[in-house]
């Protein structure tokens, strides 16, 4: 109980790295937070300090929820665990203690938890991302319909019911993230991504 207890945590304080912030800092203190979405999050960085930069931040981000999820099937972990460390992993990356709880808004973090547990429905909402982005340009309101995907491809494909809970409850707080985003959409103000 104390090792699964241990891992949870230990997911959310891998999630809670952001690798946006660290860019930032190595590139001279750029404040992401003062630009475009404020986000720290791949897509802000990208048009924050370029897209190498937000390249860079996407993968590292990506890389943590995946490492959070592999250590805990190396484990042995059950399904409930595994579902719960991938949920905490994102967890850490929305809301890092060490920023007064404001991180990013899920999607690169999500996507490292859902390769290795969730591939079929991952690869479903990674199409509608990009079928969406190649044809309106907003990465927003592909990430949104990704993270509405994820839930309901998790259960059109008959995954366990743990999985399918971590993938509602992510897709959830991603939405929810993303509600400047959304009134932004709305208004037609929404910056297209180029």
């Amino acid at each position: 109980m104390l090792s699964d207890l241990a891992l949870i945590l230990l997911a959310y304080l891998l999630g809670t790295v952001s690798f946006g912030l660290i860019l930032a800092r190595l590139k001279g203190g750029v404040d992401l937070r003062g630009q475009g979405s404020g986000s720290i999050g791949a897509t802000n960085v990208a048009r924050a300090m370029g897209k190498r930069a937000g390249i860079i931040a996407l993968v590292g981000d990506c890389a943590k929820g995946l490492v959070a999820v592999l250590l805990a099937q190396a484990w042995g972990s059950s399904v409930w665990i595994i579902a719960a460390v991938a949920t905490a992993a994102v967890l850490g990356h929305l809301f890092p203690w060490y920023a007064g709880f404001r991180g990013g808004k899920g999607v690169a973090t999500a996507l490292g938890v859902f390769i290795p547990t969730l591939p079929l429905p991952l690869l479903g909402a990674v199409i509608g991302f990009i079928a969406v982005v190649l044809v309106w340009r907003y990465v927003s309101a592909g990430s949104i319909l990704a993270a509405i995907l994820m839930p309901i491809l998790t259960v059109a494909f008959a995954n366990p019911l743990p999985l399918t809970l971590a993938a509602a409850v992510i897709a959830v707080l991603v939405v929810i993230k993303h509600q400047s985003n959304l009134q932004r959409l709305f208004r037609g103000q929404e910056p297209k991504f180029v």
